[in-house]
């Protein structure tokens, strides 16, 4: 049987006989559902499928899908994932982090991975804490956060993922939230048909240790005034009857009222198709009480892929042949050692 005769997957072809082992009313739940329903929709086999985690309560998501899985260690699954890449890029490789894991430890592995734009689909878990180390605070916990580490509020200024992702160039950047599952599902869709590297930030609430960190934008009586779903050619307006705008005020944004005195064509614009991430670094940075934050896809930009480019350089080798190791030694290179 080949692979255009294999049946349709299915998200419960995904399921594993392993417990799922996180809190009651954890966020990884919705994580853990959509991605079975994302992955069984790309028609791509299980068997060339790789699920790459790191340390943290998200890394145990390769454990619970049943594709090839590689639990690596804290802050080191981009790197894993690249050289699983290279090896087979025939491979889909889907590498899940948490914040603490990913922007922690790992923060120098992930900025490589996205500004080499290698074709891996990257899911950053954010719960802006240390879940699994038990509610220490975390590279994004925003100011003020109380935690076991911080009782008396964190004073560090919070590494913003989006930002991050943007300033180290990679090609597709998206943020959404764990209790959004339509809008995750079509996030991670889009991630999936990325070709190249693909970064996706999910607000994800730790039940246990920063309950409700995230309700501005999933509480239904501050959620039009505290988030903007981001569409493509579309202005930026937000509010219950979509009555304030965010526009430019030289290069710094500002929320104005749409009372007849603004044109519309004064708003931003979002384009996820920009080459320049100038403006999408800027909506990356808007959080509240100030501004609203976005969520949905920040970029989204063609560049060819660190794998290809690899693979294109070991075939134009092997054309150009293989001198002996003679012909090397009776060149006229030579090295002077002094």
């Amino acid at each position: 049987m080949n692979e255009l005769s294999l049946p349709m997957l299915a998200p419960e072809d995904f399921d594993t006989d392993q417990e799922v082992r996180w809190c009651p009313g954890c966020g990884d739940y919705s994580v853990l559902a959509q991605m079975k329903q994302v992955l069984a929709g790309t028609g791509v086999p299980r068997e060339k499928i790789v699920i790459v985690s790191g340390i943290g309560c998200a890394g145990r998501v390769t454990y619970y899908l049943d594709a090839y899985g590689f639990h690596g260690v804290h802050g080191r699954a981009p790197a894993f994932a690249t050289g699983i890449k290279l090896a087979n890029p025939d491979l889909q490789v889907w590498v899940v982090l948490g914040d603490g894991d990913g922007l922690s430890a790992g923060a120098n592995h992930l900025l490589h991975a996205l500004r080499r734009n290698v074709d891996l689909k990257i899911v950053l878990v954010n719960n802006e804490v240390l879940g699994l180390a038990r509610g220490q605070y975390s590279s994004t916990s925003r100011l003020g956060t109380r935690t076991k580490t911080s009782p008396e509020g964190s004073f560090e200024t919070p590494l913003r993922a989006i930002s991050v992702a943007l300033a180290a160039e990679a090609t597709f950047v998206a943020r959404t939230l764990d209790v959004e599952a339509n809008h995750l599902a079509e996030t991670l869709r889009r991630a999936a048909a990325h070709k190249g590297g693909a970064f996706v930030e999910i607000y994800q609430n730790c039940k246990i240790y920063n309950d409700g960190v995230f309700e501005f934008a999933t509480d239904r009586s501050t959620k039009a005034d505290a988030a903007i779903f981001l569409e493509q050619g579309r202005p930026l307006l937000f509010g219950k009857d979509r009555n304030q705008g965010i526009r430019l005020s030289g290069f710094d944004p500002e929320v104005v009222e749409m009372n007849g005195a603004v044109p519309i064509d004064d708003l931003i614009m979002h384009d996820e198709k920009a080459e320049q991430p100038t403006l999408a670094f800027v909506l990356s940075r808007l959080t509240g009480p100030e501004f609203p934050e976005c969520f949905g896809v920040f970029r989204n930009v063609s560049r060819p892929s660190f794998d290809e480019q690899v693979m294109g350089r070991i075939t134009a080798a092997k054309k150009a042949g293989t001198p002996s190791l003679q012909a090397l030694l009776d060149g006229d290179e030579a090295w002077t050692a002094e």
